[in-house]
């Protein structure tokens, strides 16, 4: 089946202002001093600020889940295979979904809607005019932030969604720290490692993309402002779903 022109010429477009970014990636690294601060603010507001709601989030989660399975791999003498299902659940596959989903509704609509704002007030026209590229000043740092603090909330959520398991276990069969901790580390696998990192980093990258394009595709009235924060969340939650699908059916195909 053939793509029609314009989700052909939308997939370009999105392309293309991709490797614009990564381009002005490098020269971000080079002199990017100027817009440092809007990196450290956007991993302030994405990745800190949202430790809070990830972390309880990955508390409950772990519970949950050693709360319905221990009972019945207790019924069948498979207790240990509590810390393979742990680390496939919340690491593997659960903890990069719930990360980009919580990522999305904070970050993408702020972005987008910051991004908007900027243009409908004229502050892009203006940094082109003093021949400043908003691409490197504005767009970059936000990217960057946004996938470094994805990989770094994945990573938290992981440790206190293994935590909480660890609370609950204490109620159905009491053990030190260090064994459970041990089990874990054991369970682990470096693809695992692997998977998890490629799914945040990819999503993080799809999440600022879409976000910053949604934000500068507005034209001229303020009402299209919340309309690009809305397409921004949309968008990011469905692209993170639909990559992260694919991949895991690529890791359990391999």
């Amino acid at each position: 089946m053939k793509l029609s022109l314009p989700v052909l010429d939308s997939l370009l477009y999105t392309l293309g202002f991709f490797a614009r970014i990564l381009r002005g990636v490098g020269y971000f690294v080079m002199r990017g001093q100027a817009s440092f601060k809007i990196l450290t603010m956007q991993i302030l507001f994405t990745f800190v600020e949202a430790m809070g709601i990830s972390c309880l989030m990955a508390l409950g989660i772990g519970a949950t889940i050693n709360i319905q399975f221990m009972p019945l791999l207790s019924s069948i003498s498979q207790q240990s295979f509590i810390y393979v299902t742990l680390i496939t659940i919340i690491t593997r596959d659960l903890g990069p979904i719930i990360t980009a989903i919580i990522i999305s509704a904070r970050s993408a609509t702020a972005i987008a809607t910051e991004m908007a704002g900027m243009v409908i007030s004229h502050e892009i026209e203006a940094y082109i005019s003093i021949g400043v590229d908003p691409i490197e000043h504005l767009a970059v740092p936000r990217f960057l932030g946004v996938t470094i603090s994805m990989i770094l909330l994945n990573f938290y959520f992981s440790i206190f969604g293994l935590a909480g398991s660890f609370f609950v276990a204490q109620f159905f069969n009491p053990m030190p720290p260090s064994i459970y901790f041990e089990n874990i580390l054991q369970a682990l696998t470096l693809p695992d490692l692997i998977i998890s990192i490629v799914k945040s980093l990819i999503s993080g990258m799809l999440i600022s993309t879409g976000a910053i394009m949604h934000g500068l595709a507005v034209e001229k009235a303020s009402t299209e402002i919340p309309i690009a924060g809305l397409r921004a969340v949309s968008s990011a939650i469905v692209m993170s779903i639909i990559v992260q699908s694919v991949l895991s059916a690529l890791y359990y195909s391999l």
